[in-house]
């Protein structure tokens, strides 16, 4: 419990989501699951909307809440034998490694992904995630992840198709995650599709 108590104070979060209008429930979804070397952080996209999408998300993020621990190629496999029977779904996620300072992450869809740099000197610097054609459940592109080092005041941000890419990456920056998110999706989001915003930032090994 202590270890995971750490992973949790090592990374600092905030969500932001809302249901395409006339819908009640989102097929966008969130995981954020601690473990004891790190944190696993994921956005998944049902295709289409409405309940049906959302069983499909809901399906993918219970599996990867149960098998946090698995590499994350692994856990997109996982998905998408279990998805085989809904219209499937496209995510990203990423696994920090806080021993080694490390992030994996991978895509597969359309859930953008971006690293900001926490160089105070150089807030422009950003990394952006490779993301491969494919729908898990359905049509498995070829899968490779990307592991890069982290330092404190990192932050990724995964945004579904229902928010714009060319969101203000200063809001990420310069606020904490969780007012980031609301700022991002207030002033970045569609209104003509479920949109979510995940904003976390690596805060470093907290002993």
């Amino acid at each position: 419990m202590e270890a995971i108590a750490r992973a949790q104070a090592a990374i600092e979060w905030g969500t932001a989501g809302a249901a395409l209008p006339g819908e009640s429930r989102s097929g966008d979804h969130y995981v954020a699951v601690p473990f004891s070397s790190g944190m696993l952080l994921a956005v998944l996209d049902g295709i289409g909307h409405g309940k049906q999408a959302a069983a499909a998300s809901r399906i993918a993020s219970t599996i990867l809440e149960t098998h946090a621990l698995d590499p994350v190629i692994a856990l997109v496999q996982r998905c998408h034998q279990q998805l085989r029977e809904t219209r499937g779904v496209v995510m990203s996620m990423a696994s920090f490694n806080i021993r080694h300072g490390l992030m994996t992450w991978l895509g597969v869809g359309n859930v953008y992904g971006v690293l900001l740099r926490g160089f105070p000197t150089f807030p422009q610097v950003e990394e952006s995630l490779l993301l491969r054609a494919g729908v898990v459940g359905a049509q498995l592109p070829p899968l490779q992840a990307a592991v890069l080092p982290v330092s404190p005041g990192d932050t990724v941000v995964f945004a579904t198709d229902g928010v714009e890419s060319n969101f203000e990456r200063t809001l990420a920056h310069n606020q904490n995650p969780q007012k980031a998110a609301e700022d991002i999706l207030a002033r970045h989001g569609k209104t003509i599709d479920d949109a979510l915003v995940l904003v976390a930032r690596y805060l470093g090994n907290c002993r």
